[in-house]
């Protein structure tokens, strides 16, 4: 047995081998050691022909799931070596075979998987400088393929799924990417398979194999050169690991990252879209607001939507009808969501009907979902829009199906196939009688005895069983001359005999064997009825689709009647214009406090790039995410929170928000922004939204307003970029560029000064901000008094000398250049003043001023004098 363990151990290197052995799976030497220690379970040891004794663990086979998962969660891989005869039957050794391998991205357990998420297994391929990118969910049978050319494209895509595990290329591997980086920052498991997974015939062959055709041209995949090798891959993986047939993967959908709008990984961070930065929950994301699904499929369905945006109108357009439609309806809204609550995961039900891993709850639990779809369909017929009608249309009430487990599963099943009593009565004539010779055995005897007794007239006959005889009738021996010849003796006692009958006999064989055969007959009856509904599993996915479609609508529908949010309308000139936008995770977080809406104008013309200037603490980083967020909202189809909205479609979103570290990288803050704002600079378009906060803060104030300045030119320039930009600053410097650049306005967040203290109005206004309030903040934010009135004195000390080099600056400026004049705001006003009073310092105007007695004159002096002087300053103009 340990060499055949060895030998199987050898081809499964990279797996922990669970090897079956009666109601344990085994695990021996390395194995064993790193199981007990994943699984903190005891290690033992066993003889096994070598100097030392094997370690050697084990986990019972009745638990094996909550153990297989929590060593898949860890990233191992687990084969399944499952013992394939009963070992009573067995001649010699009991036969063994590997009957699945388990990765993270290939796990089908119910109890290991999040219901409302995609458990993706993700094929990357490196080929003449392309990635070639197939991503799978076995559980759900869910299969695309795409291409793309840049490191950057290949990260979104990662981050977009978030795979539990990518297979990749050799050449992938040695491509320079940061593997442990992205193991690490997602959580996933990462291999290199053998070269002969990726040959280019090998991955079309399984391809049309799979899929039944003869050409790929007939999947949509000629234009996809390496995308079909990392789809071959990711197909021969999938049949390799797990060892079956893979029917319910129907189809594979080919897609181009053009189709959806660009989200970078750094926006979708940001933007807090599906997990919050910092505790990487659900609560406070966008997906928390808008997820009031009552399916898993509809919860990930609704979570693709978000992280896939649309770029075409026509299609945006469609989901809003829908939504309105299901607005205008509200009682057969909410009727739809009473009928949807009970339907359970088809997607993943059925997946696990094809794997033949489903158990007898597993079909209740189908049927009890079929039971909603007729009511489902009728309600769906009630509406008009395209979309509701083509759900209406691709939803397959599947009575057949409910049909068959209603006559054959009885309503409250045992959990495993191998106890029986999972058949219901009449469904199976054999069943049945087995069933009766199980439970009505005692009744058939005691009616075979009387009659035997009024036969014979024997009146101490009796049925009796003993283990070694059988069922037999015992007749004493004062009446053994009245034994019919039809009697056949088994055994002779000292004052009875006992003897059986053919009648007898087949009794006994039906009352000893029934309850065996009738459990092996109800398991294979059991999977007939399985293997029924498997056959049907492209009617059941196509059901399930709409039911996920239904859902998210009747979801969206429902935030948006409770919010109060509106229809959009979508432009495709470019123009955003939000009256009291809201932003919508916020305004539902907060409890006392009422949102304080804002309007935005942005256009490809006159308001390009807003500059918004204010306090910290004061809204800018929420009203500019606010904006961002109504616009994916508006492209995902949804209703937004705003009093009216014109949503003009974008083609990515780019946000550069907050600092943070990369340590682990060596990367500091600075180097994090330049590198994000580089990436923008380099893949935003014209019609990019771009939200950047506090460009250039992260090194010295000269070098980060420079930055900021020339990103602004940058963006701005429609020869350059020209991208619809919110641009939020502490540098009061570039409001200077409104009326120097062209499309740049001001905008900054209204404050009321109440003596030394500030109040925050979170109010967008025109204009620019004169003042950083960052003392005032400080003491809001609780910093002791002691340092708050410290920092007010060096303050004025700075503010004195910043003053005067300033007015220098500004007197040199106006000196040595004739360039256009911006409107001047009140600060710089006084700053040109001191300049003035700078320059002639010496004038006998000044000399007289100095001497004048006040206290002395009469009014009427006062003003002779005053009228006086000014005439000699006007003359002194003129000249």
């Amino acid at each position: 047995m340990m060499r055949h363990y060895m030998e199987t151990k050898k081809e499964y290197p990279d797996c922990i081998l669970f090897y079956r052995l009666g109601d344990f799976y085994e695990m021996f030497f390395d194995d064993a050691l790193a199981a007990s220690k994943a699984l903190e379970i005891t290690l033992t040891g066993k003889e096994c022909g070598l100097k030392e004794r094997a370690p050697m663990c084990g986990v019972p086979y009745h638990a094996v799931d909550s153990y297989l998962n929590r060593l898949v969660q860890k990233g191992y891989k687990v084969a399944i070596a499952e013992q394939m005869e009963d070992p009573k039957l067995a001649k010699g050794l009991v036969k063994r075979e590997v009957i699945r391998v388990v990765t993270p991205g290939t796990i089908t357990s119910a109890q290991a998987l999040d219901e409302t998420k995609n458990n993706y297994l993700m094929g990357v391929v490196y080929l003449d400088g392309r990635y070639g990118i197939s991503t799978a969910d076995i559980s759900t049978g869910e299969f695309l393929v795409t291409e793309v050319e840049s490191d950057r494209e290949l990260f979104d895509e990662i981050n977009k799924f978030s795979p539990s595990e990518i297979i990749c290329n050799n050449a992938f591997y040695m491509s320079g990417v940061d593997l442990e980086d992205l193991k690490n920052r997602y959580n996933m498991a990462i291999s290199a398979l053998d070269s002969h997974f990726f040959g280019d015939e090998s991955c079309r062959k399984i391809l049309k194999e799979h899929f039944k055709i003869g050409s790929l041209s007939g999947l949509g995949l000629e234009d996809y050169g390496t995308g079909i090798i990392a789809a071959g891959a990711v197909m021969e993986y999938m049949y390799e690991t797990q060892k079956s047939t893979l029917e319910h993967i129907t189809a594979i959908t080919p897609y181009s990252t053009g189709q959806y709008m660009v989200i970078d990984t750094s926006t979708r961070r940001n933007l807090e879209l599906v997990e919050t930065m910092r505790e990487k929950q659900k609560r406070g994301t966008l997906l928390w607001v808008l997820d009031k699904t009552k399916t898993a499929m509809g919860a990930r369905l609704l979570r693709s939507f978000i992280e896939q945006p649309l770029i075409h109108r026509s299609e945006i357009l469609r989901r809003q009808d829908a939504v309105e439609e299901l607005n205008m309806n509200y009682i057969s809204r909410e009727e739809l969501g009473e009928y949807l609550n009970p339907v359970y995961d088809l997607e993943r039900l059925i997946g696990r009907i094809s794997y033949k891993t489903a158990s007898p709850r597993d079909l209740i639990a189908f049927k009890t979902s079929l039971e909603m779809l007729p009511h489902i369909k009728k309600l769906l017929k009630e509406f008009c829009s395209d979309l509701l009608r083509e759900l209406e249309d691709g939803l397959d009430p599947l009575e057949d199906l409910w049909d068959l487990i209603d006559r054959s599963i009885v309503e409250d099943p045992p959990i495993t196939v191998r106890e029986g009593g999972i058949i219901k009565e009449g469904y199976h004539e054999e069943a049945d009688r087995l069933r009766s010779a199980k439970t009505e055995g005692k009744t058939w005897l005691a009616q075979l005895e009387a009659n035997e007794k009024e036969k014979t007239g024997i009146k101490t006959l009796k049925v009796k069983y003993n283990k070694v005889f059988g069922y037999y009738f015992e007749v004493t021996n004062s009446f053994k001359d009245m034994v019919p010849a039809y009697f056949v003796r088994k055994q002779t006692l000292t004052n009875a005999e006992r003897f059986t009958t053919d009648e007898l006999k087949q009794l006994e064989d039906v009352i000893l064997g029934a309850e065996e055969k009738l459990v092996a007959l109800e398991y294979d009856l059991f999977c007939g009825v399985r293997d029924a509904i498997a056959a049907q599993v492209v009617r059941i996915q196509q059901t399930a689709r709409a039911i996920a479609g239904t859902d998210v609508f009747c979801s969206l529908s429902s935030v948006a009647t409770r919010r109060n949010y509106v229809k959009p309308s979508i432009n495709e000139k470019g123009v955003i214009h939000i009256k009291n936008g809201r932003h919508p995770v916020v305004e539902q977080m907060m409890r006392d406090d009422l949102f304080v809406a804002n309007d935005t104008f942005l256009d490809n013309g006159k308001n390009r790039l807003s500059v918004i200037t204010g306090p910290n603490m004061a809204g800018k980083s929420t009203y500019m995410r606010q904006v961002a967020l109504i616009v994916l909202m508006a492209q995902l189809g949804s209703f937004v929170p705003a009093q009216e909205a014109e949503i003009g479609i974008c083609d990515r979103i780019f946000t550069r928000v907050g600092a943070s570290d990369d340590l682990a990288s060596g990367q500091s803050t600075f180097m994090v922004e330049m590198t994000e704002v580089a990436n923008i600079l380099r893949n935003a378009t014209r019609n990019s939204l771009l939200v950047l906060d506090e460009i250039g803060r992260g090194t010295s104030t000269f070098d980060g307003l420079s930055i900021a300045w020339a990103v602004i030119e940058h963006i701005s320039s429609t020869k350059l970029l020209g991208a619809k930009t919110l641009f939020a600053t502490h540098y009061h410097e570039l409001t200077e560029l409104e009326g120097t650049i062209a499309g740049v306005k001001n905008y900054c967040i209204a404050v009321k000064e109440q003596g030394d203290d500030i109040v925050f109005l979170r109010k967008i206004v025109r204009g620019g901000a004169d003042k950083s309030y960052g003392i005032q903040v400080a003491k809001l934010a609780g910093v002791p008094d002691s340092v708050i009135s410290r920092a007010r004195e060096i303050a004025g000390d700075l503010s004195e000398h910043d003053i005067t080099s300033r007015a220098r600056e500004i007197a040199q400026a106006n000196a040595n250049t004739a360039q256009h004049k911006a409107v001047p705001k009140p600060d710089e006003v006084d700053l040109q003043q001191l300049t003035f009073f700078d320059t002639v310092k010496d004038d006998d105007i000044i000399k007289e001023l100095d001497g004048l007695e006040l206290s002395t004159m009469t009014p009427i002096d006062a003003m002779n004098t005053l009228y006086r002087l000014q005439t000699k300053l006007k003359n002194r103009w003129k000249e």
